[in-house]
């Protein structure tokens, strides 16, 4: 059964993690996509450790370049852009994370492709965007985050801003907005028979992760501070320590909730305060918490229905119930007969659903020699251009 986006031929120019996770949920739905990379300027990603079983692979790798093709190609080579332009009459989605100009400069950019391909949709992911001062700067989630203002008022009072455990910029916004914009440029091709240019900046979707805090500061000017909104540390809604030196998480914000949170504590004289008690309910709460281990406190609150939960460790979550029954772990068919357990696709369908058909594969397995056979290279053909250094 084809996959919900079986027909897409997407050309994957994105290289570390926002492109290659977006066009890797492209390919679990069924989408066609060929990586162009290159032997002499690997992806670090391929070495980031640790390695799958017996191979010196990196596990992320396997994973963000699931179900691609891989061809190589040296772009600064005139005879890899012919190779481009044969290949952008299928593949006609195009996503590049290059810093901007780049692609013009290899003749690969927006307005020389659509010559060829009118229809031609082109994405290009960047920290800053396309124009402004900035759009030249280098940049990682850190500072895409630092720029939106969501830094400012996220962490405590005590200590400051925390790192986070993911990229929130490099992912909620760098890869959802991605995948958001090609599909909204899909269906515009479809209604109209026009391709588009898409420019998607990481710190333009962490400006828009603002949702709850921008629109008012908008109004009435005031910024948001650290420790002073109701989901930033002024009220119950926080993670606690436990007895054993884990954690556990309390978010019932709602008056029914936190009533059952009271009544589970052994504090049901709080219920009628609310969730914003103040500093020194607060404090007593995490004296009771305390009392207890992280499993303790998880067995009291199993039906308590007050939006509180066991704060799990990535091992413990990967292996959990609820993992397992929403297929967020899966077995993907590797190279040599290896299977390799991978995160799941978040995306679930009744008719079309995700398939996992193999892993990524490190550059030394890349599948040029069929890619070009393909599109009308015999082997003498393709000898040559090895030979020249065009697949390098």
């Amino acid at each position: 059964m084809a996959g919900a986006l079986a027909g897409l031929k997407i050309l994957d120019f994105s290289t570390l993690l926002p492109g290659p996770f977006a066009t890797m949920n492209f390919a679990d739905m069924g989408a066609e996509v060929l990586r162009v990379a290159s032997k002499s300027r690997p992806d670090i990603l391929e070495f980031e450790k640790p390695a799958l079983p017996g191979t010196e692979f990196s596990a992320v790798a396997a994973q963000v370049w699931r179900n691609k093709k891989t061809i190589t190609l040296n772009l600064k080579n005139t005879k890899s852009i012919e190779i481009i332009h044969k290949l952008i009459q299928e593949y006609d989605i195009i996503l590049e994370q290059f810093r901007p100009g780049v692609m013009d400069k290899l003749n690969l950019g927006y307005e020389d492709l659509k010559k060829i391909n009118p229809r031609i949709i082109y994405c290009s992911l960047t920290g800053y965007g396309q124009s402004g001062s900035m759009s030249m700067r280098a940049g990682h989630d850190i500072n895409y985050l630092a720029l939106s203002g969501i830094v400012d008022y996220s962490g405590s009072k005590e200590y400051g801003p925390f790192l986070n455990g993911i990229q929130i910029a490099d992912v909620a916004s760098g890869t959802n907005n991605t995948m958001i914009s090609i599909l909204a440029a899909v269906i515009y091709r479809q209604n109209t028979g026009k391709g588009q240019y898409l420019d998607v900046s990481m710190t333009d979707g962490a400006f828009a992760l603002n949702i709850m805090s921008a629109p008012g500061c908008l109004v009435d000017g005031v910024t948001p501070k650290r420790g002073g909104g109701w989901v930033t540390g002024s009220s119950l809604y926080d993670y606690y320590e436990t007895g054993d030196g884990k954690y556990v998480s309390f978010g019932g914000a709602e008056p029914k909730f936190f009533a059952n949170f009271c009544k589970a504590i052994g504090k049901d004289e709080w219920a009628s305060l609310g969730v914003q008690a103040g500093d020194d309910i607060k404090n007593e709460v995490k004296k009771i918490i305390k009392t207890r281990t992280r499993d303790e406190w998880a067995a009291i609150f199993n039906d308590a229905d007050a939006c509180f939960e066991p704060v799990l460790s990535l091992k413990e979550a990967l292996g959990s119930d609820l993992s397992k029954i929403r297929e967020m772990v899966v077995e993907v068919p590797g190279d040599d007969g290896l299977v390799v357990r991978q995160l799941g696709s978040p995306f679930k369908f009744s008719e079309s659903k995700v398939e996992y058909r193999h892993t990524g594969k490190p550059i030394d397995k890349a599948d040029t020699r069929e890619v070009l056979k393909a599109v009308g290279y015999d082997d003498k053909v393709i000898e040559q251009l090895d030979k020249e250094g065009v697949l390098a």
